[in-house]
């Protein structure tokens, strides 16, 4: 509680004993996408960013638009061919072929020599970047600053003792006047930037569906927050 990055003044968020001691490995997030246990992916994109998507883009031209953990998401085209140039971060070198693949796009690939083993796809348009890796490697890369982030279930997947350097890393992409879209589920965000930044609930929606039962719960809010700089 001494980080002035950690305010946690509601009560709606408990750390439960389960929550800091869930651990997965990043074998096992590949795992999930050769077993397609890939339920968080949405074929038609995320409705709240769709919804608010002129909040988020404020009629600005030209921006660089991250994505942690990106997966497949779709959103990527969407900014794309919007002009954006996209940039994401994913584990799964499955889920990036995946993404180029269903959106039709033909893409190249090469072997980031600051991370051993890792590599980076790119469009053949030249805007947009998948870099196959560890997120906490990707500052090892000059990838350099961005105008938005869209982090929908990143920060929820990071395991809850990575979430302050996770919040490091985030903040260290921001360019000056940057807004930053954060979804969660259960989580108080504001562990996540906390002082240094303007933090505005947008939307809070209800997403319990009947497969949620058998996870032992009765009800799913998700949120959408708006970060902007202070």
């Amino acid at each position: 509680m001494n980080d002035p990055r950690t305010v946690l003044d509601v009560d709606e968020y408990p750390d439960t004993e389960a929550q800091k001691n869930r651990m997965l490995t990043l074998e096992e997030w590949q795992e999930k996408w050769v077993n397609r246990n890939i339920s968080f992916h949405q074929e038609r994109g995320h409705q709240l960013l769709k919804k608010h998507l002129d909040t988020f883009l404020k009629d600005e031209k030209g921006l660089r638009v991250f994505f942690p953990l990106c997966g497949k998401a779709v959103e990527m085209k969407w900014f794309a061919d919007r002009g954006h140039s996209v940039v994401g971060v994913e584990i799964s070198e499955l889920g990036i072929r995946e993404f180029f693949t269903e959106q039709d796009l033909s893409y190249s690939e090469e072997p980031i020599a600051e991370i051993p083993g890792a590599k980076v796809f790119k469009s053949s348009s030249g805007n947009i970047s998948l870099y196959c890796c560890n997120l906490f490697d990707l500052p090892r890369v000059n990838i350099g600053k961005f105008d938005r982030i869209w982090d929908r279930g990143a920060f929820v997947a990071v395991n809850p003792g990575d979430r302050k350097r996770y919040a490091d890393v985030m903040l260290s992409l921001t360019s000056t006047g940057f807004q930053y879209f954060l979804c969660v589920l259960a989580y108080d965000p504001t562990k996540h930037a906390g002082s240094i930044c303007n933090i505005h609930c947008l939307e809070k929606v209800d997403v319990f569906e009947e497969r949620h039962k058998s996870w032992g719960i009765d009800y799913i809010i998700e949120k959408l927050y708006q970060f902007t700089e202070k």
